[in-house]
């Protein structure tokens, strides 16, 4: 029996649906938004109903029938930590993510799939939200009691990436220790220890490497005293570390295709620095999460939309090849990973947690 999967993906300027039959990408939708339309809501949380119309109205309009549906699956946004799965939408959950601590696009993914999937009368789901938390104890610790490091990454792409390295060797991702890179606006660089991720970087606040809308680990004194230069609000130092910071700050460009076929191809001597500086700082974190799993890697796996850039790829691999063989998985594969998760759950592979 094959399975109709809805994934639905909130972004901040579009929504993403795609419609699976099985792992068969049968349809896929992508809802733009214009900041005009955006700017009208004073939340995210005020967006959910304005995009579920315009789904369901997208869904009709291309001749897509809920009643044909077995499951809908939508990315997971910032609710408490919780371990990595696939979880049922339920009221608790429901109930996090109207009234979020912070506010993101993906917050909607788990209630405009548990709306959708109430009309179609199946179940809806999220899997491996940002918050994923398999943090070993030591990894949380920082310098100060008060500030422990959180673990806030690209679970769901890491960890459908990792399994899908797994299944083409003939293992279990249960078996392996893995260090995988999501390379994207943000980045985050993950210790994989046997099927869990001990170690990371905070991807949405800047930690990490510099990324090309997030400025980074950076030096510690400068930073305290650019906050109370008097210069900036709160809310531009936070723009600055996620948003404005790295690619953007140095070049005034976040898209790595452009600095290197455009600008570097043209001459453009900082842009091809700062992809190199770029591409230096994620080497070095994952030599970081090398030592985190004692030299013990199988692999090293780079994925997300940077790693179509062979100029940031190929750096990366002259820095680290001698840690382990290195695999390239290009693409942000968001759509393909939830559909995967729930396709496991409705094929009794793995059973739906509970919030």
């Amino acid at each position: 029996m094959a399975y109709n999967i809805l994934t639905i993906n909130p972004g901040s300027t579009s929504t993403k649906v795609a419609l699976f039959r099985d792992m068969e990408q049968v349809k896929t939708l992508t809802l733009r938004h214009t900041a005009e339309e955006i700017a009208r809501f004073a939340s995210v949380s005020d967006q959910l109903e304005w995009r579920l119309e315009i789904i369901l109205d997208a869904l009709k309009s291309d001749g897509i029938k809920l009643e044909d549906l077995n499951a809908v699956i939508g990315r997971g946004g910032l609710m408490r930590p919780i371990e990595s799965g696939v979880y049922r939408v339920g009221e608790t959950m429901i109930a996090d993510l109207a009234a979020p601590k912070r506010q993101h696009a993906s917050n909607l993914g788990a209630l405009i799939a548990r709306r959708i999937a109430d009309e179609a009368g199946v179940e809806a789901y999220i899997a491996d939200p940002v918050v994923v938390d398999e943090l070993q104890d030591i990894a949380r610790v920082s310098g100060l009691k008060s500030m422990p490091r959180r673990s806030i990454f690209h679970a769901l792409n890491q960890k459908a990436i990792a399994r899908r390295y797994a299944a083409e060797e003939g293992e279990k991702y249960e078996d392996l220790n893995l260090i995988v890179v999501h390379m994207g606006g943000g980045i985050s660089v993950s210790a994989h220890e046997k099927g869990r991720v001990i170690d990371t970087n905070n991807a949405l606040d800047g930690d990490g490497p510099i990324a090309p809308e997030r400025a980074g680990t950076l030096p510690a004194g400068d930073l305290v005293d650019l906050c109370f230069s008097g210069e900036y609000d709160k809310v531009a130092i936070k723009k600055m570390l996620a948003g404005k910071g790295g690619l953007v700050d140095h070049v005034n460009c976040n898209s790595v295709q452009e600095l290197n076929e455009v600008r570097a191809a043209n001459g453009d001597a900082e842009a091809r620095f700062m992809l190199n500086a770029m591409s230096y700082t994620i080497a070095k974190w994952i030599g970081e999460m090398a030592v985190v799993l004692k030299g013990r890697v199988d692999a090293i796996l780079l994925t997300g939309g940077i790693a179509w850039n062979d100029c940031v790829n190929d750096v990366i691999v002259d820095y680290c090849k001698f840690i382990a063989p290195i695999k390239i998985y290009p693409g942000e594969n968001e759509l393909e990973s939830l559909a995967e998760n729930a396709l496991r759950v409705l094929r009794g592979e793995t059973e739906a947690k509970e919030y």
